[in-house]
């Protein structure tokens, strides 16, 4: 059995730091139904050109969706008159509700967390916006690089000196689904002793500031802080004589000593931390790596047990043997023989394993399967009829 194989969770979130959650969820045995409302689906589909898409490639893009994984779906409006009872009858029967709309609004739609709680004492109902439920900033419109920017990260981010950068990954949006799931699973913990759920607040502000710690506790005066785009010598990234790149952490004495010899430049092993000799290290450095091409160096820096990886291609990353040996990479089986390539989770238990993957159907072909998940009143089904055109 899987470890939250008696976990129901009614999902109503739409960006990617809920959708991360409850693929987490999901991806650990609970049952997810997603509440996917009309007009935000069609407007997504304008958005990214998938209107323009047939049915069969749709339904494609859409198994291929890891965040979507595993869960079922309703394409229901959430605002109409008429969805009212059948949401009401799902959230009787869930453990957990998750959205993410600004706050506010689902509770002017009647679904907020008083009034759920107040028919359903055991919902865990958590709430993930960008600036959270309190605070001058609550109401705030924004994704990932706003978070970023207002917790202090984006200010650290890149390796230019002049101006930071963005990630080029969604760091707010992922961490926020992660913190998402530690205050859900924390909440159930808590409801084993007191028999009621909660309310959780999880903001991406608050999640992103979370990647300035290492700084303010290695940094006590703040004014003394490294410039951004100086990092450490014993870090770095370095292209190879074929174009590739590769990068070194060597942070601890002993392997900044193998690097060093790895190098042909032993007598920089006393000059770890003097920044006055860092731009002369780093030219160095740049020379010798692309006198070799990466594979040459992986040969090299590995027979010299440093610490080092190849900078990978996302394909690359794919095809990697350590990532397959893990299960990060998975063919998920689709109806007719086909596969859509997904990634594995990252989440690994000894006795509780996670569930096989299940790749998403189009909300609009998911309606019975939905309601019967939750053990829902078959009859559930008549008063859906003509919310969310699917029967």
């Amino acid at each position: 059995m899987s470890a939250l194989a008696d976990v129901r969770v009614l999902d109503f979130s739409k960006f990617l730091p809920g959708p991360y959650c409850s693929w987490m969820l999901a991806d650990l045995g609970a049952t997810v139904v997603r509440i996917e409302n009309p007009r935000e689906a069609a407007k997504q589909a304008k958005v990214f050109g998938w209107d323009r898409l047939s049915v069969e490639q749709r339904a494609r893009l859409r198994a291929n969706d890891v965040f979507a994984r595993n869960k079922h779906s309703l394409l229901i409006d959430p605002g109409a008159a008429a969805s009212r009872e059948v949401i009401l009858e799902f959230v009787r029967r869930a453990d957990i509700l998750l959205e993410d709309y600004r706050p506010g609004v689902l509770a002017s739609m009647g679904f907020g967390y008083a009034d759920m709680a107040a028919i359903n004492p055991r919902l865990i109902y958590c709430s993930v916006t960008l600036c959270g439920q309190t605070g001058p900033y609550r109401d705030k419109p924004g994704h990932d690089p706003i978070a970023l920017a207002l917790s202090g990260a984006l200010s650290r981010m890149g390796d230019r000196t002049e101006r930071p950068s963005f990630a080029g990954v969604p760091t707010a949006d992922l961490l926020t689904g992660s913190n998402a799931v530690i205050g859900i699973l924390a909440a159930l913990y808590a409801r084993e002793r007191s028999g009621r759920g909660q309310q959780i607040d999880i903001a991406m502000s608050d999640s992103a500031m979370t990647l300035i710690a290492s700084t303010m506790a290695r940094n006590p005066d703040l004014s003394r802080v490294r410039p951004r785009g100086e990092g450490r010598i014993d870090c770095g990234l370095w292209r190879t004589a074929d174009g590739r790149y590769l990068c070194t952490t060597d942070m601890e004495p002993r392997y900044w000593e193998r690097f060093c010899r790895a190098m042909g430049r032993e007598e920089f092993i006393p000059l770890q931390l003097d920044a006055s000799r860092h731009e002369e290290m780093t030219a160095t450095f740049a020379a010798i790596f692309a006198t070799r091409t990466q594979a040459e160096w992986l040969t090299l820096l590995g027979e010299a047990d440093t610490q080092f990886a190849p900078v990978y291609e996302i394909a690359e990353a794919l095809a990697d043997a350590h990532n397959l040996a893990r299960h990060m990479i998975r063919d998920v089986p689709l109806p007719g023989g086909s596969t859509v390539r997904q990634l594995g989770s990252p989440i690994k238990l000894s006795s509780t394993p996670v569930v096989e993957p299940r790749a998403a159907a189009l909300p609009d072909s998911d309606v019975i399967t939905a309601l019967q998940s939750f053990g829902c009143d078959p009859r559930t089904l008549d008063t859906l009829k003509g919310t969310a055109g699917d029967e």
